[in-house]
């Protein structure tokens, strides 16, 4: 993986790096894997074809999921049981209307026993529970940027975790 160090950027609640391919990313998101837990949700926020699903993708291989991950857009969520642990992966992309996630049902999902990962959260408005990570990916000329931003304490303290293994 190329050295995201070298070209990190970092502040108390957030970090940012450069991503050389899919490769790459599914890498990092295998190492962001590590220092999730129960209770936290990610927003993926990018243009179509950014990576958010190559991220999640990484995140569930660390998590030892090792079958096939597949893009929710068309199911609206796809459920992942790993150890006892619940992986939500929504992608609310086909969303005309904010109130389709309230009538979808998908609050109950986001409790203390589970994982949601969520792409394109600006869909459902502000009906959403905050993040406690919000990744903003970037399509460079080659390659991609991913900001992570810390939202809250339970955010900022994965991100922590994660900065201090990372160095």
């Amino acid at each position: 993986m190329h050295n995201e160090l070298s070209t990190a950027v970092e502040s108390a609640r957030n970090f940012s790096c450069y991503l050389a391919d899919d490769t790459e990313t599914l890498k990092f998101g295998e190492k962001l894997s590590a220092y999730l837990k129960s209770g936290i949700a990610i927003h993926l926020t990018g243009n179509l074809g950014s990576g958010k699903t190559t991220l999640t993708r990484g995140m569930l291989r660390g998590l030892g999921y090792s079958h096939a991950v597949k893009s929710p857009t068309y199911n609206l969520v796809e459920i992942y049981e790993i150890s006892g642990l619940y992986f939500y992966h929504f992608d609310f992309y086909r969303f005309n209307d904010y109130l389709e996630w309230e009538e979808a049902g998908f609050r109950e999902y986001f409790n203390a026993d589970s994982i949601c990962v969520v792409e394109w959260p600006e869909k459902a408005g502000d009906l959403l529970p905050p993040p406690d990570l919000r990744c903003i990916i970037s399509v460079l000329d080659a390659g991609r940027q991913i900001e992570i931003q810390a939202c809250t304490e339970t955010g900022k303290q994965c991100l922590t975790h994660w900065k201090a293994i990372s160095r």
